[in-house]
């Protein structure tokens, strides 16, 4: 907490205006002048000029601070003009490099030309090796072609690059150095490496995909940066295949390079640090220790893995001297490079998360469970078969099943193929299985639940006992744990490296213990609920029970791996068949591997008489089952089957904490968002979905039109911005025509992004102007642009709306507040009919004669008319007081197409206040831009004319459902996304300071009396983006001295 008072102290001292302040100042400079001698004599007797000159010293003291002050602005607009020169000559340097590229001699730039865009048209079969391939002391000194990705580069002069290639889990590093002709070549492929290739290759983003020459050879020294550590490359050729039209928001790099060292973690805020956007990130060394991996017995159930992971690490790590360390080439506007990777980052982007080695290998083990899974039920006689995913009725239970209109019909996604294996074992096929999708409705945002997972099945007739099933079930998962750790051991030590990893253990004969038996362990072990009571024997166990007895099992018999057989009667399904010897039990068993469930089965129901009489008393109404009851009804064998979640497996068999990790795509309650409507546009040639030169590039693409990537690159003007407002805005992005913002446009939809450079900080104001699909893609690409053009810049976000809001704060773990809102009405609310001091004012202005005056919306302003109100507004600002908070500057003629215009004249045509609605989206309105009331101006002025306005603006737009006065501040602040309660807790005193200081308040107290409602808009920054100088510079960038 220390930490955080200190800068916020300096910051309310920094803006603090009270008549107390300046007096402390004199006396303490007072003080130190005569402890010099200055203001008090030595001989005790008073001076008359005492005063004066401890006043001069006073004097000199502030001019030598303006000297300063002035000294270091100097220096900051020098520096400013030498990073400008360096971005000029960087610019200017790859333009001639991307000149000399598409004009240069043949043979210095056929090395690295990229690829045309690969439409099939030609077919050389070149020969392309994999890695995995490679016999290197076979092949040392050879030629090789080969397609990768960039892992990473870096630079260590302009004629020499280190370049590590991807292909899957294997890396391996190149040297890019310019010299001479290539004698190794063919002559008619002989070329030279440059110094524009070097500098052209540097500059490829991460994760380009690139088709390579090279001669493979042994390494001088050990490569600690690659997997293959022994054996590099000389690049002779590097073509790109095609570009990144977005740069990825982590790179493969950095996510297997996370730090690992969270010992100075405060609180769990700190464990979820900023993530930026990253793509060509240079790593300033590559060399990756890790220690051993550590051990951990008992299965995670953390609904987030890098807090489970962090427990693990300081569970596992008691006694050892040092904790698994790794390094970064992320950085964050300046903020810390100790940082995590949390698992929301990830999964939100999954792509780039599967590239990396650990998630290759995870999805390696995965097929190959379901390869062996296979071959023994095949070897064992059983056939695959696939059952439909659409049924006419809950399969087991209703609650838990996706309904769907199946041609005006209900219909539901299968919960399990349960009911078609048992039809399959009717017709006589006797032993089948399948893999395939399962659906479960179920609301459960845990770590080892999804609504969509992969099933693998078996169902199989019976001779005399369903154990003949058992005995199958518990064959095929021994011989699945020795064949996953034969076939794919360095997958699993590579997967252990960032998740701990401990052998499944198991036994030759697994122990299978009655359910009762199981419940009497717990019992014995004291084991209570979080109520206090003991387990029952005729009740289904909760996760933690089950946990506990997992590990009373390892104790006991020493096997993660177990059957718990006879499951009470309560917990299983209709089918289940009942015990013969207490019907309070089941034929029925779980498995379970590391203290969770890995698969549920037992035998099934066969007679049709007794089936249906469990149906009845299920409450499923046989006549919606017809088509399963008819095998029953003709005859079916004694069978039992099971059902496993391959993804439960994975997770479990790999103790990687998380359900989510082990599925592809994983999908939960919280996957599928709704996607926003499509809105009219008011200018359908300015939509940034369909640009207006994207038609006409795709007439005129043709192989002659293509550059070298295929890719036609259009000349073109972007939609103008006034334009974009009327089609995407809302009220912050009106203040974006002001000379003081910048704008940042996105290339290919032309879409807009308006942001203020102030204290070193790049401040985004409002939302992208585009659609609302568009805006993720516009956010990342947006910071993106500030990491290339602005890196000495740290980024906040203004004004953020609940989209970008939760695209920040999930995406890239940002820290989101909210301490404003948008306060919007309806302009057929009369607010006047509810409150009587404004209908008062109203009544007031009318007895002055104030007369309302509507100019024609679209047309210009006449220019004696705006010559009278320039006069006003000059009357206007010279009668303000103090320092004002604002983001627009007062500019009432700016976009007069988009602006209507309305204002009050006294009857001796004096001109009393303006109101200027500025037209936005069609789904927001229009926005109160300006209301201003002009010096001695009647009471009740600018009330009367604002409602004369909104109702002007109804009557004139039927389709305009609200009007926003733009933003304004809430009483106090409340803490967002990946905020601590000690940040927010400081974070609300600071903002409590400054809003009594520059009363925030008081324009939203007069806006509640037009009937407004708020809407809450976020303020968003990444890790230590706000500080007692983030503060500054937003306040310093609205502040305006009166």
């Amino acid at each position: 907490m220390n930490i955080l008072k200190k800068p916020f102290r300096k910051l309310k001292l920094g803006h603090s205006s009270s008549g107390d302040s300046v007096p402390k100042k004199v006396d303490t400079d007072s003080a130190a002048s005569s402890v010099n001698g200055v203001g008090t004599p030595t001989n005790g007797h008073s001076h008359g000029n005492g005063n004066a000159l401890a006043g001069s010293d006073v004097d000199s003291r502030r001019q030598s601070r303006e000297i300063i002050n002035a000294e270091r602005e100097r220096r900051s607009l020098d520096k400013q003009r030498v990073k400008a020169e360096a971005k000029k000559r960087e610019t200017m340097a790859r333009i001639e490099d991307e000149k000399f590229l598409e004009e240069g001699p043949a043979d210095m730039t056929k090395l690295y030309k990229p690829f045309s865009m690969n439409m099939s048209k030609d077919r050389t079969n070149e020969p392309r090796i994999l890695f995995k391939d490679l016999d290197f002391e076979k092949m040392d000194g050879e030629l090789i072609s080969f397609r990768a990705r960039i892992h990473t580069l870096r630079r260590l002069s302009a004629k020499l690059v280190f370049i590590v290639f991807r292909q899957q889990t294997m890396t391996l590093q190149g040297v890019l150095q310019s010299f001479n002709p290539i004698e190794e070549l063919q002559k008619e492929n002989k070329g030279t490496i440059t110094e524009q290739m070097v500098r052209s290759v540097e500059h490829y983003p991460s994760e380009t995909i690139v088709v390579v020459h090279a001669k493979l050879r042994k390494a001088v020294k050990k490569v600690k940066n690659a997997t293959i550590h022994d054996y590099e490359l000389d690049v002779i050729e590097v073509h790109k295949v095609g570009d990144l039209t977005e740069h990825v928001p982590f790179t493969v790099y950095d996510a297997e390079n996370i730090n690992r060292d969270r010992d100075d973690i405060e609180d769990d805020e700190d464990a979820e640090s900023s993530l930026y956007p990253s793509a060509s990130d240079t790593p300033k060394g590559a060399d990756t220790p890790r220690d051993s991996t550590p051990k951990f017995s008992t299965p995670r159930s953390s609904t987030d893995m890098i807090r489970a992971s962090t427990d693990i690490i300081r569970r596992s790590t008691i006694g050892r001297g040092s904790v698994d360390k790794s390094r970064t080439s992320m950085d964050v506007f300046g903020a810390r490079s100790q940082r995590s990777l949390p698992q929301r980052v990830r999964l939100n982007n999954r792509i780039v998360d599967l590239r990396t080695g650990p998630s290759q290998a995870i999805f390696r083990i995965q097929s190959g469970i379901c390869n062996l899974f296979r071959t023994y039920l095949d070897d064992q006689g059983f056939i695959e078969i696939h059952t439909p995913k659409l049924q006419g009725g809950a399969t087991e239970s209703g609650a838990s099943v996706f309904e769907l209109n199946y041609f005006g019909r209900p219909a539901f996604l299968a919960q399990s193929p349960q009911l078609a294996k048992q039809m399959a074992i009717a017709s006589d096929f006797e032993r089948v299985y399948e893999v395939g999708p399962v659906f479960r409705a179920e609301d459960s945002n845990t770590p080892r639940h999804l609504t969509e997972y992969t099933g693998l099945d078996l169902e199989m007739a019976l001779e005399e006992h369903y154990h003949e099933a058992l005995d199958i079930i518990d064959g095929m998962f021994k011989n699945l744990w020795k064949g996953i750790y034969t076939r794919y051991q360095k997958e699993i030590d590579l997967i252990s490296e960032f998740y701990p990893q401990e052998r499944v253990m198991w036994l030759e004969e697994t122990p299978r213990i009655k359910f009762a038996d199981g419940v009497k362990l717990l019992i014995e072990d004291g084991w209570v609920d979080e109520e206090g009571n003991p387990p029952k024997d005729t009740e289904d166990l909760a996760t933690r029970a089950e946990i506990r007895l997992g590990a009373i099992v390892r104790e006991k018999y020493n096997t993660d791996y177990y059957i718990l057989d006879k499951f009470p009667a309560s917990a299983r399904p209709f089918y289940t068949m009942p015990d013969p010897s207490d019907n309070r039990y089941t034929n029925s068993f779980d498995i379970f591997m590391r203290g969770q469930e890995i698969l549920s089965g037992g035998q099934r129901i066969h007679d049709a008489k007794f089936l249906e009489k469990n149906l009845k008393a299920k409450g499923i109404h046989p006549d919606t089952m017809t088509e399963y009851l008819e095998g029953f009804r003709w005859g079916a064998p004694p069978h039992a089957g099971c059902g496993i979640g391959l993804e439960r497996l994975t997770y479990l068999f790999l103790n990687l904490g998380n359900i989510r990790l082990a599925s592809m795509f994983p999908r939960d309650p919280k996957s599928l968002p709704a996607q926003p409507p499509r809105l009219a546009l008011r200018h359908e040639e300015a939509s940034t979905t369909n640009p207006p030169w994207e038609q006409k590039d795709y007439e005129e693409l043709s192989e002659d039109s293509a550059d070298a990537n295929g890719v036609v690159e259009s000349r073109h003007e972007h939609q103008p911005l006034e334009k974009l407002i009327a089609n995407y805005g809302d009220a912050a992005n009106t203040s974006w025509l002001d000379t003081r913002y910048k704008v940042w446009r996105h290339q290919s939809t032309g879409a807009a992004q308006g942001y203020v450079v102030h204290n070193n900080y790049a401040i985004a104001v409002g939302e992208p102007l585009c659609a609302k699909s568009q805006v993720p893609q516009m956010v990342s690409g947006f910071l993106q642009f500030l990491k290339e053009e602005h890196k000495e810049l740290k980024p906040l976000w203004m004004i953020a709306g609940p989209q970008i809001e939760e695209y920040l704060g999930e995406k890239f773990l940002w820290r989101t507040l909210g301490c404003i809102a948008e306060e919007r009405t309806d302009p057929r609310n009369n607010p006047a009919s509810k409150d009587k001091d404004l209908a008062r004012k109203i009544r007031h202005a009318e007895a002055e004669g104030m007369k309302e005056i509507d100019l024609p919306f679209g047309e210009p302003v006449p220019e004696d008319l705006m010559q009278k109100i320039d006069a006003r507004v000059e009357d206007w600002k010279k009668g303000r007081k103090g320092t004002q908070v604002h983001l627009t500057e007062i500019r009432p003629w700016v976009d007069q197409q988009h602006r209507r215009y309305s204002y009050s004249q006294g009857p001796d045509g004096t001109i009393h206040a303006i109101c200027i609605l500025h037209q936005l989206s069609a789904q927001n309105g229009y926005q109160v831009k300006f209301s201003l009331e002009f010096p001695n101006a009647p009471s009740g002025t600018i009330e009367s004319l604002i409602l004369h306005s909104l109702r002007s603006v109804a009557a004139a737009d039927p389709e305009c459902k609200q009007v926003t006065f733009g933003t304004g501040a809430m009483p106090t602040l409340e803490g967002g996304r990946n905020m601590g309660k000690t940040k927010t807790k400081a974070l609300r005193k600071a903002y409590e300071g400054i809003n009594k200081q520059f009363k925030l308040n008081n324009k939203s107290e007069f806006r509640e009396k037009m009937g407004v409602r708020n809407e809450p808009v976020y303020v968003c920054y990444p890790r230590g983006g706000l500080g007692a100088g983030g503060i500054r510079a937003i306040m310093g960038f609205l502040e305006d001295e009166g």
